[in-house]
C-alpha cells in the first residue's frame, strides 16, 4: 500500500480556540515535508490530528486512501504510522533501552526471539548498539532522541510524524539525525522551528499563517 495523507478543508480547534481553518495538505509516497511556525501556533496540535491522537473539528482527512472521521477509524492504520514526541521522555515505557524498543513489537504479539532480532537490527542501523543495556533516563538528550526514534522505526511504519526532532540537540547530533532521516525511504512530516534543519531535510515547506497553511518552498 502506497503512503498518502490528505487534508481537505480541515479545521482544528483546541479548547474552543480555532487553530486552523479550512486547510488542505497532501503528503505523497516517500515525500518529506516540514511545517514551521512560531511556538504556540498549533503545529503540535495539527501533528496530533495527523497521528490520530486528536480529532479534527471539520473537513476531510484521508490516510492511505481511507477516510478518517473519528479516532476509531484510525485504528487499522496505527501500526503504519510512527509518532515521535518532542520530549523523548514521553516516548519511553521501559527503563532499559533494548526493552523499550521491543515493547511495541511484543505488545502486538511478536515472539520474543523475533523481537530481539528486530531490535538488534535497528540498533545497528542507527549505530547505537552500545546503548542496548543502558537505562534510558541516564542517556544524553541526543542519545534519547535516537533511542526514541529506534522505538518508532522498529515497527516499520510507512508514515513518520516527527515533533521538533532536533530540539535540544548539539550540532554533531543534529547532523547525525538529519542524515538518518534523509536516508529513510518513508513519507515524513516534521514540525519544527529549526530553519537550517528544515531547509536541508524537506522537499516542501509550509508555514502557519492566520490559521492557514501556506507553502513557502
Amino acid at each position: 500500500m502506497s503512503c498518502s495523507l490528505d487534508l481537505k478543508n480541515v479545521s482544528v480547534a483546541n479548547e474552543g480556540v480555532i487553530l486552523f481553518e479550512n486547510i488542505s495538505l497532501h503528503v505523497g509516497h516517500k515525500e518529506k515535508i516540514a511545517i514551521v511556525g512560531a511556538n504556540g501556533c498549533g503545529k503540535t496540535t495539527l501533528l496530533e490530528v495527523l497521528a490520530g491522537l486528536r480529532e479534527k473539528t471539520s473537513g476531510r482527512l484521508e490516510l492511505f486512501h481511507h477516510t478518517i472521521e473519528k479516532k476509531s477509524d484510525y485504528q487499522p492504520f496505527r501500526s503504519m504510522v510512527g509518532y515521535l514526541f518532542q520530549d523523548s521522555n514521553d516516548q519511553f515505557l521501559c527503563p532499559i533501552v533494548k526493552d523499550d524498543i521491543a515493547f511495541s513489537l511484543l505488545a502486538r504479539g511478536m515472539q520474543k526471539s523475533m523481537a530481539a532480532k528486530r531490535v538488534a537490527m535497528i540498533l545497528e542501523d542507527l549505530h547505537i548498539t552500545h546503548l542496548s543495556e543502558k537505562v534510558v533516563y541516564s542517556l544524553s538528550g541526543g542519545e534519547k532522541k535516537l533511542v526514541a526514534l529506534a522505538g518508532v522505526l522498529v515497527c516499520e511504519p510507512k508514515l513518520l510524524l516527527l515533533d521538533e526532532p532536533t530540539n535540544a540537540l548539539d550540532e554533531l547530533m543534529q547532523t547525525r539525525l538529519t542524515q538518518i532521516l534523509l536516508e529513510l525511504e518513508k513519507s515524513i512530516v516534521v514540525v519544527s522551528h529549526d530553519k537550517d534543519f528544515v531547509k536541508e531535510f524537506s522537499q516542501s515547506i509550509y508555514t502557519v499563517k492566520e490559521r492557514s497553511l501556506v507553502r513557502i518552498a
